[in-house]
């Protein structure tokens, strides 16, 4: 799982100029989904979906820097039931809103029990560290973040190989994530400014805004080189065609597309993310799909695939024939939405579906966009107002409809969501702080380099 990265962000999308042949090569071994989503995109609660199976209301991780109930049994529980040994490495952030916060062994690690190379929330891609398994101290990483996240996955992937269980590993890099430009020259040296090209939706962008969406291109090229190297040691410690095989990111970026940044809306950018399975024999390859598939469905999905059972509580789909093959196992609409808007935020509280065809979104009074996704893939005409198609506007409005009675959400303001479950929050924003140890971590670390510097001066 990448953090921030949309779905067109990848070479074999054919959409933007990205430099991806391992992560290109990896989708033809395997199905890539184009309609997969984040259904509420955001750090948080994404990664809650994901590991949960449930939409965010029920989880209640309505937005960043809460700890996710403990009451709940993750898919790591699950896979440990059935006889896997579950190991986290990288950016978690479901926890508190201490983001330097050491997260001890126990029920906050949501069943990821055997290893523990990981930390909440820490965007310093030069300046990272991660808590290995039951030890409070920090340790700092020299380099760039992701090098050292895949050299671990690699020796863990190694020793679990050796032994007789099964394994699941997460493995959570936190690029393409802000800050863009925080990647290795050399990966910045493939993206010259002048030779960005942006999206058709993407109009009046400088070029320092063309500079953020190198930096962007150059971190995901940089994460593809370290996913090559994961997926080379895979194949020779010799059990790829035991393993199945998951990339995809918890949202997207909008990164000047409609004039907006960052993510929380309910534009493709934000909410499509790439998606590619493999797994060889079993799951087809050289297959593109436009079966949707949400973050929420991963859980049953992956629990389906493995012939364990899937909890009756679950709100995702078991979409394991969907992965295997069989295009009309397809859900007919998924469901998106953001419960708790920061005031630094442009819109209020929003709910939305997605269909095959279609991207409807709806404020709490009024409907507010409808795209034609097949027709109009930029979505640059909002169809909302369009009298052509105001019956398919009627039947989004009943599919919304349908999905707030489902889940028993009586669309609430940002103030009566964040009232129950986001305590603390001032505007819908928890006020994050990074514990000590690691703010006199990083400017001993600073002193260092700089000290360092100096000598080589």
């Amino acid at each position: 799982m990448t953090d921030q990265m949309r779905s067109t962000a990848l070479g074999c999308a054919g959409v933007e100029d990205v430099i991806s042949p391992n992560l290109d090569e990896f989708a033809v071994s395997g199905s890539r989904f184009t309609r997969a989503i984040a259904n509420s995109p955001a750090c948080s609660p994404s990664r809650a979906n994901t590991i949960t199976g449930l939409h965010t209301l029920t989880h209640q991780l309505v937005n960043n820097d809460v700890q996710l109930r403990t009451d709940i049994k993750s898919l790591a529980h699950c896979l440990n039931d059935l006889g896997y040994r579950s190991g986290f490495i990288g950016k978690w952030h479901m926890d508190c809103a201490d983001r330097g916060a050491f997260i001890p062994p126990g029920p906050r690690r949501q069943g990821f029990d055997d290893f523990w190379a990981g930390y909440n929330c820490n965007h310093e891609y030069f300046d990272a560290y991660y808590y290995l398994n039951d030890n409070p101290e920090p340790v700092w990483i020299d380099g760039y973040e992701p090098d050292k996240q895949t050299d671990l996955a690699i020796d863990y992937i190694s020793k679990k190989t050796k032994e007789d269980d099964p394994f699941f590993l997460f493995l959570s890099y936190g690029p393409p994530h802000c800050p863009y430009r925080q990647v290795p020259q050399k990966y910045l040296d493939m993206y010259p400014v002048e030779n960005i090209k942006l999206k058709p939706n993407a109009v009046d962008t400088t070029d320092v805004d063309k500079q953020v969406i190198a930096g962007y291109y150059a971190h995901i090229t940089a994460l593809d080189d370290s996913f090559g190297r994961l997926l080379n040691s895979i194949e020779e410690i010799g059990i790829r065609n035991d393993t199945i095989i998951i990339f995809t990111s918890d949202h997207g970026d909008m990164l000047y597309s409609q004039h907006r940044g960052w993510k929380s809306k309910p534009w493709s950018e934000s909410v499509g993310i790439p998606m590619i399975v493999s797994w060889p024999q079993k799951i087809p390859g050289q297959r593109v799909s436009d079966g949707i598939v949400s973050l929420v469905d991963l859980m049953p999905t992956l629990l389906g695939l493995v012939n364990a059972d899937v909890p009756s509580e679950l709100e995702g789909n078991d979409l394991s024939d969907l992965f295997l093959g069989d295009e009309t196992a397809s859900p007919e609409s998924v469901f998106i939405n953001f419960y708790v808007i920061p005031d630094f935020f442009s819109y209020t509280e929003w709910r939305g579906v997605i269909t095959k065809q279609y991207t409807y979104a709806a404020f709490r009074n009024e409907p507010w966009l409808l795209y034609d996704d097949k027709n109009d893939p930029h979505q640059l005409h909002n169809l909302v107002e369009s009298r052509k198609h105001a019956n398919i506007l009627t039947d989004m409005q009943a599919e919304l409809a349908e999905w707030l009675t489902v889940l028993d959400d009586p669309f609430e303001s940002s103030a009566e969501v964040a009232a129950k479950y986001y305590p603390g929050s001032v505007g819908g924003v928890v006020q994050s702080y990074e514990n000590a140890k690691i703010k006199a971590g990083k400017q001993k670390r600073k002193v260092e380099r700089e000290d360092e510097s100096y000598r080589r001066k």
